[in-house]
């Protein structure tokens, strides 16, 4: 009798993974993380975390960028631009006066020159802090503050401010441009403001 032979299903690649979007950060739980970084004089992480919100750069583009990107005269500028490591299009971006100032007192803490990277690594073998190394740092500030860091990621600081930002104006043109999208739909889709918007109006309907 001949014997059949049993060839299991591969297993989907998404088995025991979270997927999807991460969920932006409240306005309470970036404070939160704010003031836990100040007050344990974690220099470098509150440098990071503020320039994350702000910039709303990628990981792979913060994580690349140098003093002189941010930084001009000795003086941290209100606004700087960058090349984006995915579109390889510029993106301009806003550094708000409590990022400065975080920025001014990490760059004399570490006593860093104009065309050093802005977070160096600690570990041979990357002159600056990898994306994975960002990610590990993120899920650490969402568990400080008693958040599930499985519900969030490096996305989730890139998302904060537009989302504020779009709840606010309904401005998709002015949120493509905050994250340097090429077409509008990667910045629909990236917010999935369809559905938000959907459900908002769902919620408002008396039926």
């Amino acid at each position: 009798m001949e014997m059949l032979s049993y060839n299991p299903q591969p297993a989907p690649w998404n088995k025991g993974k979270l997927v999807g979007q991460k969920a932006p950060l409240k306005i309470r739980d970036i404070w939160a993380i704010r003031i836990r970084l100040q007050i344990s004089q974690r220099y470098r992480d509150l440098a990071l975390f503020n320039l994350a919100i702000d910039s709303k750069l990628r990981g792979c583009d913060l994580v690349r960028l140098r003093v002189r990107d941010v930084s001009h005269g000795g003086h941290i500028a209100a606004r700087a631009i960058i090349m984006q490591q995915k579109t390889q299009q510029p993106v301009r971006f806003e550094i708000t006066e409590v990022t400065r100032d975080a920025l001014t007192r990490w760059i004399a803490e570490r006593g860093l020159r104009t065309d050093d990277f802005l977070f160096p690594s600690r570990r041979r073998g990357s002159p600056h802090i990898t994306t994975r190394q960002y990610a590990r740092i993120v899920r650490s500030w969402i568990a400080e503050i008693g958040l599930d860091p499985t519900d969030y990621g490096t996305h989730s600081l890139r998302r904060t401010k537009v989302t504020l930002i779009y709840r606010r104006t309904r401005n998709l043109r002015a949120i493509q441009l905050l994250l340097g999208h090429t077409k509008l739909e990667s910045t629909v889709r990236y917010l999935g403001i369809e559905v938000d918007d959907a459900l908002e109006m769902a919620e408002q309907t008396e039926v």
